[in-house]
């Protein structure tokens, strides 16, 4: 069966909606994974945050599948990368800031396809959702930036927060005053 100039560029789409949406479903199973020992090292404001994130992260796999079906793709379930296991909590947030900066230059690159394809739907989805990962680097950035400066005493400050890690309704970016 011969595509059409018009399926080719359909096609490419789904492939950069499938490509983000399994960078997506890395970064769930990371920061849930974080969630985890942090809440298990008694950094509970921290955990409660990363969950936070993850479950935006949850949205936006969701949010990439509903676009790719209704373009008559399948979905991928397969995540882009294996969870790193095990970080401590020094390095948690820098780890972090590098997977969103890297995450938001691949989004830009998929906008590009979008709009280089003709479909300013998953165009405009890939703006609204690269502003969303910028908010999480923002915090996972700052997070470093005061582990790095401040270490212990930053640290000893959060030790012993309440996790208050119930399921949240909303994400990070809804708790925040966003989306």
């Amino acid at each position: 069966m011969v595509q059409t100039a018009r399926e080719k560029r359909k096609q490419k789409v789904i492939e950069a909606l499938n490509k983000a949406r399994s960078m997506e479903l890395h970064a769930i199973h990371q920061y849930m994974n974080q969630h985890y020992n942090l809440d298990n090292s008694d950094y509970g404001d921290l955990a409660l945050k990363v969950k936070l994130i993850a479950i935006d992260e949850m949205r936006h796999a969701e949010m990439f599948a509903e676009r790719i079906k209704e373009l008559d793709g399948e979905p991928t379930t397969d995540a882009a990368a294996k969870t790193d296991k095990g970080q401590k909590v020094d390095i948690v947030f820098s780890f972090d800031a590098k997977l969103e900066d890297d995450t938001i230059e691949a989004y830009n690159q998929f906008l590009a396809i979008c709009r280089d394809n003709g479909d300013s739907i998953s165009a405009k989805l890939f703006e609204t959702i690269i502003d969303e990962e910028q908010a999480h680097f923002n915090y996972f950035d700052n997070v470093s930036e005061h582990i790095q400066t401040l270490g212990a005493v930053y640290l000893a400050q959060i030790a012993g927060t309440p996790a208050d890690t119930g399921t949240p309704a909303r994400g990070f970016i809804a708790a925040e005053g966003g989306a």
